[in-house]
């Protein structure tokens, strides 16, 4: 990639020149550029620049802020543009080229209509007729049915504080996007935009009057683009945009790897809407909760069946829960829709009151969410949300500074894409009669028709009791793919580090695919069968061996396996076992061969635990891996310390590791969250006693509006960023809670 400098502009402009006030064409095509590439005070120095072309690049938007007031023609085809609404400063522009930008969906290409008011040519095509329709027909229809929605439950007669006129605005811009209803389903996200700047035109123009009636013929438009967004959204650099939805049709299709990614799109009827405590919500079919599920019983069902006295206390004890929502704020989606959900959104937001005498010193509580709601029931804490991961980093594609901060949450039928910084389910994916109990995050390399470089891109997996993998495209919001990998449930998925289109999973391991051509997977199946007899929990690739070795934390202990593929056998035996002391105090009461816990916290270091051990094993799997096994392959695990953790026989509390600030955190069966730094713990000399954690966080007893706390859950799953700055604990009552890393 070339630097953009005054240089480089005099030598791609077309005719020759010297002063950059002087060029009118330039040709900026195929030089990777990316946002921060694009010099904004050199570029604004192109006055009379009529044609720009900047096809071939990996621009995502344009700079703020860019002026360039003779630009007649712009190329952006073959880029990676997402948020149109960065154009809106280029009102000069009548013709635009924005073809093979996979993320601009229809609703962009009519918002485009409106941004740019000169616009006549779009990818080469006259669209003057349309355009002016929207411009004038369309909105205008659009401005009358929200002047009448605030003239009959809106309008002020009084000058309203700065609070009440925030609560106003939020009210009503809220009650228009989900009233007003006006043209073709396909323009639905257009609509709620269009009526967005609308009402705060509306609601400008109406305070104006009663300040200085004059000045309502000078009011000009706020900005469109940032308003669709909230305050906080809006400053959230992510590349999950809401709002977002597949190029061809508003409706995302889940397309099985035996169907083209070209099918036509198909009328999907709409779910009937039920408006109750003035919020709008979609019905959806009802399902179990896990351990409710009439479906034959997993190892995680059966070991937590003992504990289902104390969770009908548990439901006894809550009240019904006021729901905090405006309305119309729910918009959970049914079928195999990836749905944007439509921000200022909290889903279900619960008020954080802390109560533990010792104020954390490094984490806080800052969001919790119930965003896995059967029906968008406020009431629903049966839910049991089983695992969550952040989203990888992009290797050298320049990823700005944050983008870590979207977590995958999965529980019941759905999976969410949260925003931790501002607390927004910014995507979900639901699948009715499913319960999703894994996923899993990779990097591959997408190639798209007529475009022959290669673009790393991020895709999840997701598995549950169907035994189905689906494979989504968080960023096209689309399940592009899906495939059976078993037929029992999926509770383990888990892509190799090194290779980013093997996945492995609990019953085939690992899966093999080729990767992403035009969103469209083929797939070679059962590369390996490794062979146990009993349930795995976790896996876990050796950091410094990940092609060759893999380890299975099992029900019925902790297996290791030989990977490497240049062996003729597709079917592999067990290559070791290893135990642990606390075997040794077995008895027909205590059964500590269940290990339910297990991550590297360094490439040579193991943090392990068994549901009923009371206690965290810290181990070398360097020296456990060097030792001989026996006749019966079993080898006992060199074990460098001891962490205290909760006596409890609640199974599958998993823990996580942070192996760039070596910490690891595990929760227990009050909510508690137990953090140790491991630096200090091998520093403790071994004196044959278990050694404490550096800080247990208190659950945050998130409160009601009207209600009495809501006591501490279960914590299965337990998620950090790779710099610490976020932690995510999800619980078995439906709960998430996001903590924040307190800046010294």
């Amino acid at each position: 990639m070339e630097k953009i400098t005054e240089k480089l502009l005099l030598e791609k402009c077309t005719p020759k020149t010297t002063k950059l006030e002087e060029i009118k064409t330039l040709n900026l095509a195929n030089l990777c550029l990316r946002r921060h590439d694009l010099p904004v005070p050199l570029l604004s120095r192109l006055c009379c620049l009529e044609q720009l072309d900047l096809s071939g690049n990996r621009l995502q938007e344009m700079p703020p802020g860019l002026s360039l007031p003779s630009l007649r023609t712009l190329d952006l085809s073959n880029n990676d543009m997402e948020d149109v609404t960065t154009l809106n400063s280029l009102t000069t522009l009548e013709e635009l080229r924005i073809e093979d930008n996979l993320y601009v969906t229809i609703t962009d290409n009519y918002k485009l209509m409106i941004l740019l008011p000169k616009l006549r040519i779009y990818n080469g095509k006259d669209i003057s007729t349309t355009a002016n329709h929207m411009r004038f027909v369309n909105s205008e229809n659009l401005r009358k049915r929200v002047l009448a929605v605030w003239e009959t439950s809106f309008s002020l007669h009084y000058v309203p504080t700065a609070e009440k006129l925030a609560t106003l605005e939020r009210d009503f811009v809220n009650t228009v996007c989900h009233t007003v209803k006006y043209g073709p389903s396909s323009l639905a996200d257009y609509t709620k935009w269009r009526v967005c700047i609308k009402c705060l035109f509306l609601i400008l123009c109406h305070i104006s009057t009663m300040f200085v009636p004059s000045l309502v013929s000078g009011i000009s438009v706020p900005s469109p683009a940032k308003r669709p967004l909230s305050n906080s959204a809006a400053a959230c650099d992510v590349l999950l945009t809401p709002q977002k939805k597949t190029r061809a049709s508003v409706q995302v299709q889940d397309i099985s790897p035996r169907k083209s990614s070209r099918q036509k799109d198909v009328p999907q009827k709409a779910e009937p809407l039920t408006s109750t405590t003035g919020s709008s919500a979609i019905r959806t079919p009802s399902t179990h909760t896990r351990i409710q599920s009439k479906a034959p019983l997993t190892p995680r069902k059966a070991l937590r069946e003992r504990s289902q006295p104390q969770q009908d206390l548990a439901k006894k004890m809550l009240t019904p829960i006021e729901s905090a929502l405006q309305p119309g704020a729910v918009s959970e989606t049914t079928g195999k829709e990836l749905s944007s959900i439509h921000p200022p959104l909290n889903q279900f937001p619960l008020h954080l009151h802390c109560h533990s005498t010792q104020a954390p010193v490094s984490l806080e509580p800052v969001h919790v969410l119930q965003c896995h709601s059967k029906q968008d029931s406020p009431d629903d804490f049966s839910t049991q949300l089983w695992a969550c991961a952040f989203q990888p980093l992009l290797d050298n594609c320049g990823d700005v500074k944050g983008e870590t901060r979207i977590v995958a949450t999965c529980g019941g039928e759905s999976i969410c894409l949260i925003d931790c910084d501002t607390g927004l389910v910014m995507k979900k994916y639901k699948v009715p009669g499913e319960e999703f109990f894994s996923l899993a995050w990779s990097t591959v390399l997408m190639s798209r028709e007529g475009n022959g470089g290669l673009r790393p891109c991020r895709i999840l997996a997701a598995g549950g009791k169907r035994g189905l993998v689906k494979l989504l495209h968080p960023r096209a919001n689309m399940a592009y793919g899906e495939f059976r990998a078993s037929r029992k449930p999926l509770s383990v998925l888990r892509f190799s580090s090194h290779q980013g289109n093997f996945l492995f999973s609990e019953w085939l391991l690992p899966v093999f695919f080729s990767g992403l051509i035009s969103l469209v997977v083929s797939y070679k199946l059962s590369l390996l069968v490794l062979e146990t007899n009993s349930a795995p929990l976790h896996v876990c690739l050796p950091p410094a061996t990940p092609d060759s070795q893999l380890i299975a934390a099992c029900d019925k202990g902790l297996l290791v396996y030989n990977i490497q593929l240049n062996k003729n056998t597709m079917k592999r035996s067990v290559e070791k076992e290893i135990t642990f002391p606390v075997y040794e105090m077995e008895d027909k009461d205590c059964n500590y061969h269940t290990i339910d816990g297990m991550g590297f916290i360094t490439d040579e270091i193991v943090a392990s635990k068994s549901h009923m051990q009371g206690s965290i094993y810290l181990w070398s799997w360097k020296l456990t891996k060097a030792k001989r096994a026996n006749k019966k392959k079993v080898v006992c695990a060199v074990i460098l310390a001891e962490l205290q953790w909760s006596r409890t026989d609640i199974p599958y509390l998993s823990l996580s590791t942070c192996p760039c600030k070596g910490y690891i955190v595990c929760g227990d069966e009050r909510g508690r969250l137990w953090t140790y730094h491991v630096t200090d713990a091998l520093e403790v000399k071994k004196s044959g006693k278990t050694i404490p954690a550096t800080e247990i966080l208190d659950w945050p007893s998130p409160v009601r509006k009207g209600k009495g706390p809501v006591e501490g859950p279960c914590i299965n799953s337990v998620a950090m960023d790779p710099d610490l700055k976020y932690l995510v604990a999800l619980s078995d009552k439906n709960m998430a809670v996001v903590w924040r890393r307190i800046e010294s």
